[in-house]
C-alpha cells in the first residue's frame, strides 16, 4: 500500500515536472522558484504583526543560555590562567635553585672539593656527569617553562576575547529588547490611530464627493448667469418683420389702453 502511494507520488511529480518543462522550457525552474518565494512571502506577510514580535523577544530570549555558557568558559579561562600563571612562578624559582646548584658543584671542580652530600667523594669525572645531568634536566625545564610562558600568554588573549564577546552579547540583547519594546509600542500607536479613524472616509472617496460637488455648483452657476442673460436681453427690440396689414399698435393700445399725453389727451383723441 505504502509501495503504491510513493509510486503515485513520484509519477505525479514526474508529470507535474514534465508539464512545467513543457509550457515553460528550460524556464521552469526559474517559474517554480520564483512562484515558491511569492507564496512564502505572502504567507509571511499574513502573519500578525503582534506575533512576530512576540518570536522576536523569544529569540532575544534564547540568547540566554548563549551567554550563560560564554559566562562559564570564561569563568574557566580565568581559572586556568590564574592555575597556570601559578605554576610558572613555582617553575621559575625552581629554575633559580637549580642554577644556584649547578654553579656551585661547577666551582667544586675548580676547588678541589669533590663532595656532593654527606662525606662521600667524588671523582672529577663524576663531578662532571653530575653536571651534565642537571645541566640536561635544567635545559628541559627551561623549554617547558618557555612553552608554558606562550601558553599563558594565548590563554589571557582568549579571555580577554571572551570577554569582549560576552560583554558585546549582552549589549546586543539589551539594543534587542530595547528595539522590540519601542516597535510594540510604536505598534500599539498605530493601531490607536486606527481604531480613531475606524469610520473615516477614503481619500480617494472624499475627493470624488467633493469634485462632484464641485462641478454641481459650475453648472448652477452656468444655468444662474444663463437665465440672467435671457432676462437681461428680452426686452431688447428684435428686427422682426412684421405681418402686412396687422396694426401692432392698435393690439397693444387695445391690450393695454391708449398712452395719455401731459395734457391729458389719449393717443386716440389726437387722432380724432
Amino acid at each position: 500500500m505504502v509501495c503504491k502511494m510513493v509510486k503515485k507520488g513520484v509519477v505525479g511529480a514526474a508529470l507535474g515536472a514534465g508539464t512545467l518543462a513543457l509550457l515553460f522550457g528550460t524556464s521552469a525552474p526559474s517559474y517554480v522558484k520564483t512562484a515558491f518565494v511569492k507564496v512564502r512571502h505572502s504567507a509571511k506577510g499574513s502573519v500578525p504583526v503582534q506575533f512576530e514580535i512576540d518570536r522576536a523577544r523569544q529569540e532575544v530570549a534564547d540568547l540566554e543560555p548563549a551567554i550563560h555558557q560564554n559566562q562559564e568558559a570564561l569563568a574557566r579561562a580565568e581559572v586556568d590562567v590564574e592555575h597556570i600563571d601559578a605554576e610558572l612562578v613555582a617553575t621559575r624559582e625552581n629554575l633559580k635553585s637549580e642554577e644556584r646548584a649547578l654553579v656551585a658543584l661547577r666551582r667544586s671542580l675548580d676547588s678541589g672539593d669533590f663532595k656532593l652530600t654527606g662525606n662521600v667523594t667524588y671523582t672529577p669525572e663524576e663531578i662532571k656527569g653530575e653536571l651534565a645531568r642537571r645541566l640536561d634536566h635544567y635545559s628541559r625545564i627551561e623549554k617547558n617553562l618557555a612553552v608554558q610562558e606562550e601558553t599563558l600568554k594565548l590563554r589571557k588573549q582568549a579571555v580577554v576575547a571572551a570577554r569582549d564577546q560576552l560583554s558585546k552579547m549582552n549589549e546586543s540583547k539589551q539594543i534587542l529588547t530595547t528595539k522590540i519594546e519601542g516597535i510594540e509600542t510604536r505598534l500599539k500607536q498605530i493601531e490607536a490611530t486606527q481604531a480613531a479613524n475606524e469610520f473615516s472616509l477614503d481619500d480617494s472617496a472624499l475627493a470624488r464627493a467633493k469634485s462632484s460637488v464641485n462641478e454641481l455648483e459650475k453648472r448652477l452657476e452656468v444655468m444662474a448667469r444663463v437665465a440672467e442673460h435671457e432676462g437681461r436681453y428680452a426686452g431688447q427690440p428684435l428686427p422682426l418683420p412684421i405681418e402686412p396689414g396687422r396694426d401692432v399698435v392698435k393690439e397693444i393700445d387695445a391690450k393695454f389702453g391708449a398712452p395719455i399725453n401731459p395734457a391729458g389727451d389719449s393717443h386716440a383723441d389726437r387722432n380724432l
